[in-house]
């Protein structure tokens, strides 16, 4: 396959591999969990790279996976507009349109709950807007 015949998902799962590899830590680890869970939510996700992060989309985009020193974070596109019955949400909570979870160091997500966020979320982007 020539470079230019790469498709753009192919591209953007190596760099998300590459990203969790190079992160050699915690990080990496939890990040790959989270996409692993992502992945199983919604088997027809389609992964992305854009703003140097992985971004997970079905007819829009659901979440993306930032990484920082202390936490990696979950950040919902349309997060304020899902019902989070389990209360994931822990970050950005002020704000108009995203809501974000952040995972520290030996933290944990109820993955049940989770993955029902992620499923809420693409959802949300097949439903008519109003």
């Amino acid at each position: 396959m020539t470079k230019s015949a790469v498709r753009p998902e192919a591209s953007a799962e190596r760099l998300i591999d590459q990203k969790i590899a190079d992160l050699g830590d915690w990080r990496g680890e939890t990040l790959a969990h989270m996409r692993h869970l992502i992945k199983q939510a919604l088997p027809k996700v389609v992964e992305e790279w854009k703003w140097s992060a992985p971004v997970w989309s079905q007819d829009g985009i659901i979440c993306t996976g930032e990484t920082y020193k202390k936490a990696v974070k979950l950040t919902f596109a349309k997060g304020a507009s899902v019902q989070d019955p389990s209360g994931l949400f822990n970050a950005s909570l002020e704000g108009n349109t995203r809501r974000a979870i952040d995972i520290h160091e030996g933290g944990a997500v109820d993955e049940k709950a989770f993955k029902a966020l992620v499923r809420a979320a693409a959802a949300l982007n097949k439903a008519p807007a109003r």
